[in-house]
């Protein structure tokens, strides 16, 4: 079976409150993009992954596509598969890319082996996995809040809204953009003005909290948000603590030769 897991961006990240168990309590909206990698899982006689496209850092036991097999195997008696993963989504760019691949294993082997597993239940194990896979165990935009992985249906609409998608060479550390956060609670509910604002004045109320720290020490991915503005764009955001940056557009355009050297997308939400 073939898969095609989709990335994700954040409209809003508001870092709300540093928790005691060392991580923060989150309030955001995901929304899913078609920027997509390729995820293949069929029955083998053993147990194998592989992957083509992007280079993956990091040892192949420690990827989360095998991770979430090994979750399900606790619990299920699932014979072994071949999982080879074609990756395209940018990684350490804010888009849950790997988060999105082991969701996907896990939606994909609940499928190939019958197992009937509720959206609940696999929340609960794509949640075991990391704070952003729980979002991918659905297929439409949720509030965040938590680490993440309490969530929650919004009724905000991007449909139509072209969308383009710019990840410079730059690599931000998640752990280095928290520390360099000051937690607190926003002035306006972010669902609110989601739901009620017009795109057009999401720019001055809808904040990523980590822009601020991360444009000061990359300012090329300040640049990008900002070329975006400047050839139209009805609203524009880093995507979580970065690099990636997205502009949404009322129409098609082409954007390309205007960032040389970056990971680039473009399509129709």
């Amino acid at each position: 079976m073939i898969y095609f897991p989709p990335c994700k961006i954040n409209l809003g990240l508001n870092v709300v409150a540093k928790r005691p168990d060392g991580y923060h309590d989150l309030a955001t909206c995901f929304y899913p993009v078609p920027w997509n990698d390729i995820l293949e899982i069929i029955p083998a006689r053993e147990l194998s992954f592989s992957y083509t496209g992007l280079s993956i850092p990091g040892s192949t036991a420690e990827n989360l596509c095998l991770k979430a097999y090994h979750l399900l195997k606790k619990d299920f008696d699932i014979g072994p598969v071949r999982i080879h993963l074609h990756k395209i989504i940018p990684m350490g760019a804010g888009l849950g890319g790997g988060s999105s691949d082991a969701a996907w294993s896990l939606r994909a082997l609940n499928e190939i082996f019958a197992l009937k597993l509720s959206q609940s239940q696999l929340h609960t194990h794509a949640t075991a996995l990391g704070s952003d896979c729980a979002f991918f165990i659905q297929d439409k935009p949720m509030i965040g809040k938590g680490r993440g992985e309490v969530l929650s249906e919004t009724s905000v609409v991007l449909k139509n809204k072209f969308i383009i998608m710019v990840k410079p060479d730059v690599h931000v550390s998640t752990a280095e953009a928290y520390a360099s956060i000051k937690a607190k609670a926003p002035e306006t509910d972010l669902k609110k003005i989601l739901e009620q604002y017009p795109i057009e004045e999401w720019r001055s109320v809808v904040k990523n909290d980590f822009e601020e720290s991360v444009f000061k020490k990359h300012p090329v991915i300040a640049k990008v948000k900002s070329d975006l503005y400047s050839h139209g764009a009805l609203y524009a955001s880093m995507s979580g603590s970065g690099s990636a940056v997205f502009g949404v557009f009322s129409k098609p355009l082409d954007l390309k030769e205007n960032f040389p050297q970056m990971s680039y997308w473009s399509g129709v939400l």
